[in-house]
């Protein structure tokens, strides 16, 4: 049988516990919130004229966070290497993928894809995700990306072991350069004004 003395002890030591467990239990909580990753704040005013953006062989990057394109610039001129949080990555006006601070999305190694709007006067997502976008060609983003091999992170070129995609080199680069949010910056000759009027027919085709 318990003494009234013990039992009083015993008491007192259950509620010492249980304030310990209060006071600890909220602190454990906020330190997990804060060491899960923190998806970049991402708008249409991110994205701007691909011309002002940095070109890496057929491509363009950025990095939305300052002080870090140099970092991007490096990976993508090295051709292999995980890209820096923040790295913008462009092959075409329409669609970007942004990488994300590290853990975010491990299936797509923390890039997130866009499909865009861009006009004169500036930029609109369409569409953002992760694994589910489409693009105006059919194309699911990720599926594509995800075929690339393990040292390229999920950046598509030649030889990266993804699908080909369905532009020539001459295309994508006029599609470069006549970029809306650019201006008149570039003027199209008589037969690549041919060559992009073929191409938005055979989109609205497919649409």
């Amino acid at each position: 049988m318990i003494s009234p003395r013990h039992l009083f002890h015993r008491v007192r030591f259950t509620k010492l516990i249980l304030i310990a467990i209060l006071f600890v239990l909220p602190i454990s909580v906020s330190q997990a919130s804060d060491s899960a990753p923190k998806q970049l704040d991402i708008s249409d005013t991110d994205f701007r004229c691909m011309l002002d953006m940095t070109p890496v062989r057929g491509f363009y990057v950025d990095n939305l966070i300052d002080g870090k394109l140099e970092e991007t610039m490096a990976i993508a001129k090295a051709e292999q290497g995980i890209y820096p949080v923040g790295s913008v990555v462009q092959l075409v006006p329409t669609e970007v993928m942004v990488k994300h601070p590290k853990g975010f999305n491990p299936a797509t190694k923390d890039w997130e894809f866009f499909e865009l709007n861009v006009a004169d006067n500036g930029t609109e997502i369409h569409k953002r995700g992760f694994v589910d976008v489409v693009n105006r060609f059919g194309g699911n983003c990720f599926a594509c990306h995800v075929k690339a091999k393990p040292e390229f992170d999920m950046i598509c070129e030649t030889g990266h072991g993804c699908d080909p995609i369905p532009l020539t080199p001459q295309i994508t680069q006029l599609l470069q350069k006549t970029d809306a949010r650019c201006g008149s910056r570039y003027t199209p000759t008589a037969e690549e004004l041919e060559l992009l009027k073929k191409l938005r027919a055979s989109l609205s085709a497919d649409s």
